[in-house]
């Protein structure tokens, strides 16, 4: 393996840093966090951002619970889509950016998921 891709590659993951950050990235995408479990769930990295796109899913899906509720259900719903899309970004810029940064308020929630 020659300089370049030693840089590239986390210490004995076996995986692209190129494609450590997609990974990531989709963890925070809904159900495409399939694929960064299934391929690459193994890399610390990933798998940080895994437990933190698991909480953001959980969370979603309660909200689409709460939504069943009359009135007060959509206006929940929609204030808590509105934070959960302020989360995501949060997420995929701290993935982009090469960092394991736990999500503001929500964060230290998801090391309890052990993916």
């Amino acid at each position: 393996m020659d300089d370049d891709q030693k840089e590239n590659t986390k210490e004995g993951s076996g995986i692209e840093k190129q494609d450590r950050k997609l990974y990531a990235v989709l963890a925070y995408l809904g159900i495409l966090i399939i694929i960064p479990f299934l391929l690459a769930k193994d890399d610390e990295f990933v798998k940080f951002h895994l437990k933190q796109g698991v909480l953001l899913l959980v969370l979603w899906l309660f909200l689409l619970l709460v939504l069943t509720m009359p009135i007060l259900g959509y206006i929940i719903y929609s204030v808590g889509s509105l934070l959960l899309l302020a989360f995501i970004i949060i997420g995929i810029v701290n993935a982009l950016n090469d960092k394991e940064t736990e999500l503001p308020l929500i964060g230290h929630l998801a090391e309890k998921f052990d993916v």
